[in-house]
């Protein structure tokens, strides 16, 4: 019986580590530093975005970076997938970055994500994460419902974490691209240091409220088209689509946040845009005076993003296909 046991609990061990990559960081401010990062979405390619980002992290600034996944019964990754083996490495990161939609986890890797954030460590969220979880009523971990309505963790993870529940698209997405204008006011702020103004994003623009506590760095103003250069959608309003925050654990304790409404792989191919997302990590993790002006943001690898939709993951690809630095993202 013993002897089952066992080899049950290797199996689990052996299957969370194919679902999981990690990138070793050697040197830069980085160095001792774990980024945990969790991908699951179904449209947006965060299982594209989410290694692209770990690399350069890795590489050039020393991280080490989990990049766990979404993946099918088969341990290929899938887009959107409510199965993310590994998330025990959550218990001894220093951050989380999430990048995730309408997941409903079994309990037993809801719980580590669910623990992580009750320490009030620091959290970085991407896009969809402001609806990442979607946990029927009645179920153990329920309130973490992006459409939960009760007082004591009213619109769930997105609300209380990174500060916005799903509030809607502005503009057509898929059709409009946007603009990211920095806020001026916000101009010395550390996050936005060597981050140029009008980084073209290909994801279309969201409805973002600020709240008590938000600093509001940034808007994503619609365009008349997904060209870069197309004039700017006269009949809407740039939104509120990046700002930092802090978020309370448990027992009181303060994390920090930062969120970008965009970051779908595509919007990574603009350098001044995934400057903004790498800045907001360093933040988060207390290394607001190691971000530098000129630090790289360069792709380590091949980047190869695919276009983002509902139908459109590269399939057939594990998680250890992605483990080199040199590995194509993605190989199609």
């Amino acid at each position: 019986m013993k002897l089952k046991t066992l080899l049950m609990s290797w199996a689990a061990t052996s299957m969370a580590l194919q679902a999981q990559i990690v990138y070793q960081g050697e040197e830069g401010p980085g160095k001792g530093k774990h980024i945990v990062f969790v991908a699951s979405d179904h449209e947006y390619r965060a299982e594209e975005s989410c290694p692209a980002l770990a690399r350069i992290l890795a590489k050039h600034h020393g991280f080490k970076c989990t990049v766990l996944f979404g993946v099918d019964s088969k341990g290929f990754i899938e887009a959107g997938a409510s199965n993310i083996k590994g998330l025990e490495a959550l218990k001894d990161a220093d951050s989380m970055v999430i990048f995730a939609r309408f997941l409903d986890l079994p309990d037993e890797q809801m719980k580590h994500i669910v623990d992580f954030v009750e320490s009030g460590k620091p959290v970085a969220g991407l896009r969809t994460s402001s609806h990442a979880f979607k946990i029927h009523k009645g179920k153990t971990y329920s309130k973490f419902d992006f459409k939960y309505q009760g007082e004591d963790y009213l619109h769930g993870f997105g609300e209380q974490v990174l500060g916005n529940t799903w509030e809607g698209h502005h503009g057509k997405n898929h059709k409009q691209g946007t603009r990211i204008k920095l806020e001026a006011s916000q101009k010395e702020h550390p996050v936005l240091r060597g981050v140029e103004d009008n980084a073209f994003c290909h994801a279309g623009g969201y409805t973002g409220v600020v709240r008590d506590g938000f600093t509001l760095l940034a808007k994503s103003q619609p365009l008349m088209s997904m060209d870069p250069k197309a004039a700017a959608d006269p009949k809407k309003a740039a939104m509120p689509s990046a700002w930092v925050r802090h978020y309370n654990g448990k027992n009181g304790q303060k994390g920090r946040v930062f969120h970008s409404t965009q970051g779908a792989s595509e919007d990574l191919l603009d350098a001044s845009y995934r400057r903004l997302v790498i800045n907001g990590v360093f933040w988060i993790n207390g290394l607001e005076d190691a971000i530098k002006a000129d630090n790289s943001v360069d792709f380590v690898g091949a980047y190869n993003p695919s276009t983002f939709n509902l139908k459109g993951h590269v399939k057939g690809v594990k998680p250890a296909d992605l483990q080199d630095y040199k590995a194509p993202i993605m190989s199609k």
